[in-house]
């Protein structure tokens, strides 16, 4: 009896710390989860990058010490915005013992904070979204844009962003820094564009995306060929904007990018080998293709594509779809993929559309047709910086057997390419070719 009621005072210290240790998780829990929706929300509220990243951080270190005594509440989302909100009303009012300019805007934010939290309540799903629209305002440089998208929406840090795209963190920070100081100085609006100008608005936060995506895919300079975690942040960047733009009607090229992203991506663990190096995708061993992420990209393609217009991802995704459910390079419809890219160049007359278009006719028709094409894009003046249509060109004349032809245009290419892995390839076939001219 007495060893029983010391166990259960010994228990009582012990169900405390399980508490604490569970109230603990759960706010790591909701940071995970929610910080970037909380962080969204505080900017909307406050109007300033910096004073609702600080009012975020302050309210998930008073959550640390109130959750553990008082327990997680109900809604913990709707408890750490509000601590957020004050903490940045007090840091205000602080502040304005040295800037009375501040005395008027704490007071207008509190004003707000007191009145009926409904319209808050319905407003914060919408926020993530205002915040993508801000974060690509066309105002903003691209570079820019990129950096204040992964920075405030995926929560990567500075010396993150800097190691995917080969910059100094200085020169990303300054960016990022100078991205919030003009959004706050010309005032540019926290918010959803309207109907009318949504679709153009809509265009540079795909393309942004896509930017985010590209460089994970094909890094543009450096030792690897991809960046996988980079191409896993524009993924999920793609599913949240279809997710927050269904309401809007406006969704159809958001999951054609969507459907571009998983179906290119799916394709990762073939592209390159044991050493780095790169595997065209004929080349490639196609069971090593991400089937769960083809069935998702094909229906997401085939959802954009039943849409009242179509646009240019959707028609990319359209051609990715084909490769990936294609048994072989040999029984892909070259044809239709052909017709598609036809179809894009109608959208968007782009000399790399047009080179892609020669490629797969060089499939279908032979590579004298597609080097007939090619010459063609080159006579007009697009691409000479190009390194990819100079290795386009210099492939069309290897397997002609014009081997010096197919020298020259694959030194060129090897002049002009920055990747590692894209280099290596190119001295390979250089090396090849040095095979072949000896024997002719």
């Amino acid at each position: 009896m007495a060893f029983n009621k010391l166990r259960g005072k010994a228990e009582v210290p012990q169900q405390e710390e399980n508490a604490k240790l569970s109230a603990r998780q759960q706010l790591e829990a909701v940071y995970r989860a929610e910080s970037r929706r909380i962080l969204a929300t505080l900017i909307r509220l406050l109007g300033d990058f910096e004073l609702a990243e600080e009012a975020m951080h302050e309210a998930f270190a008073a959550a640390t010490d109130q959750w553990e005594q008082a327990g997680v509440p109900a809604n913990p989302r709707a408890w750490l915005v509000s601590t957020g909100r004050f903490k940045a009303i007090d840091h205000l009012r602080r502040r304005a013992r040295f800037d009375a300019s501040l005395t008027d805007i704490a007071e207008r934010l509190y004003a707000e904070a007191t009145d009926a939290e409904d319209k808050q309540n319905e407003d914060i799903e919408d926020d993530r979204l205002r915040l993508i629209f801000t974060c690509c305002h066309p105002s903003l440089s691209t570079e820019a844009q990129v950096a204040l998208t992964l920075r405030e929406i995926c929560d990567l840090t500075t010396e993150e962003i800097a190691r995917a795209f080969l910059a100094s963190p200085s020169t990303v920070a300054q960016r990022i820094v100078r991205a919030k100081s003009k959004i706050r100085d010309a005032r540019i609006p926290y918010e959803v564009p309207s109907e009318s100008e949504l679709p153009e608005r809509l265009e540079s936060v795909l393309h942004v995306i896509y930017l985010v995506f590209n460089e994970g895919y094909s890094a543009s300079t450096g030792d690897s060929l991809t960046r996988s975690d980079l191409s896993a942040e524009a993924i999920r960047l793609g599913r949240l904007l279809v997710e927050l733009l269904k309401s809007k009607g406006e969704a159809s090229e958001a999951m054609g990018l969507l459907a571009l992203m998983l179906l290119s991506d799916s394709r990762r663990a073939a592209r390159t080998d044991m050493k780095g190096d790169l595997i065209l995708l004929d080349a490639q061993d196609r069971s090593l293709w991400n089937k769960a992420q083809i069935e998702e990209g094909v229906q997401w393609v085939t959802k954009a594509l039943s849409a009242q217009s179509i646009g240019t991802y959707s028609l990319q995704a359209a051609i990715s779809a084909i490769h990936a459910e294609a048994p072989s390079a040999e029984a892909t419809d070259w044809s239709e993929i052909i017709g598609l890219y036809t179809l894009l160049l109608r959208i968007n007359p782009s000399p790399v559309v047009a080179l892609n278009r020669a490629v797969a006719v060089a499939m279908r028709d032979g590579p004298q047709r597609g080097l007939e094409i090619i010459d063609g894009i080159f006579a007009e003046g697009e691409l000479h910086s190009y390194h990819l249509a100079h290795s386009a060109k210099a492939d069309m004349h290897r397997r002609l057997g014009q081997f010096e032809q197919a020298r020259d245009a694959y030194q060129q290419a090897l002049a002009l390419a920055k990747q590692e892995p894209e280099r290596r390839f190119l001295e390979r076939r250089l090396e090849e070719l040095a095979v072949s001219l000896k024997d002719v």
